[in-house]
């Protein structure tokens, strides 16, 4: 009985996520954003002292990428587990709109870092994080690998952070015009 009172917690309900639902979406959302605000800030100021002490306040670009890769498979595991459980989803053509949405999120939030993955060993530079190769270094450059990832992660990362944008409006629209609980489930 103690087992299940402490699990229920953990997963999602019809009226509430649960804990694992909130730590993926809240980590990833923390990433992503950081990931976006980053890099824009670096285009907007370029490598100025501002930006150059705000990148050591969290992850790189690269650790960011590979953080959010890590997360996603599990991420997506969790909601395919808690999908007969998960708040009831709305089914009027904006809910539909956004079911269409976080397929999208799921999907780029796998493709564009392994692109990156794949550019790196394209590049024949491979990568390492924190000791592990996680892409070997080849020194031989694949271009029929690396020219398709060189196009598509700017502009598929770019359409993430739309997406992202989006999110975030239609969460505040969802608090303050409908005022239909929609936050407090995630929050």
């Amino acid at each position: 009985m103690m087992l299940e009172g402490a699990t229920n917690g953990l997963r999602d309900k019809p009226l509430r996520y649960g804990l694992v639902s909130r730590f993926f979406h809240w980590m990833t959302a923390y990433l992503l954003l950081w990931q976006f605000c980053m890099t824009i800030g670096w285009r907007m100021f370029g490598d100025n002292k501002i930006m150059q002490v705000a990148s050591v306040l969290g992850p790189s670009h690269k650790v960011v990428g590979i953080l959010v890769l890590t997360l996603v498979i599990p991420r997506f595991l969790w909601a395919l587990s808690n999908r007969h459980q998960s708040p009831v989803a709305d089914i009027s053509l904006l809910g539909r709109f956004a079911k269409t949405v976080y397929t999208l999120f799921y999907i780029l939030m796998f493709i564009v870092p392994v692109l990156a993955l794949l550019r790196a060993y394209g590049s024949g530079q491979g990568y390492a994080l924190w000791g592990l190769h996680l892409v070997p270094k080849t020194d031989h450059i694949i271009p029929w690998l690396r020219t398709p990832a060189d196009r598509l992660h700017t502009p598929l990362a770019w359409t993430l952070s739309c997406l992202i944008a989006g999110h975030i409006l239609m969460a505040i629209f969802h608090s303050v015009i409908r005022r239909d609980g929609t936050m407090s489930r995630m929050i």
